[in-house]
C-alpha cells in the first residue's frame, strides 16, 4: 500500500465533521421546513375531516337499521351504483352464470 493511502481508516468524501447530509443555507431550510410543516398540517386536516365523515357514515347506517332497513343491503347497493353500467352488467352476468352453475337458480 502507498503511503497515500495509508491515512486514518474512513477518511473520504464522507470523513470530518459532516454527518452525510447536505450543508443547506438556513433560509433554505427554514422554507423547506415550513412547506413540510404545510403539507403535514394539511395532511392531519384531512385526516381529522376523513374521521367526521366516517363517523357520519355510521350514524346515517345506524338510522337506517333502527328503521328495520338492512344495513348489509344498503352497503351493497351503495357499492353497485358506484359501478358504471357496464362493469356492473358484467358482475351481474357473471353472478348469475355462477349461480346457475352451483343449481341456485
Amino acid at each position: 500500500m502507498s503511503e497515500e493511502n495509508t491515512n486514518e481508516a474512513g477518511a473520504g468524501h464522507n470523513s470530518g465533521d459532516d454527518d452525510g447530509v447536505a450543508k443547506l443555507p438556513e433560509s433554505t431550510l427554514n422554507v423547506a421546513g415550513e412547506r413540510l410543516r404545510s403539507f403535514i398540517e394539511r395532511y392531519e386536516r384531512l385526516d381529522e375531516e376523513k374521521q367526521t365523515l366516517m363517523e357520519d357514515m355510521k350514524e346515517v347506517l345506524s338510522e337506517a337499521k333502527g328503521e328495520g332497513l338492512d344495513v348489509k343491503t344498503i352497503r351493497q347497493i351503495i357499492k353497485i351504483r358506484k359501478m358504471d353500467a357496464a362493469d356492473r352488467q358484467e358482475s351481474e352476468s357473471i353472478l348469475e352464470c355462477y349461480m346457475a352453475a352451483l343449481g341456485l337458480i
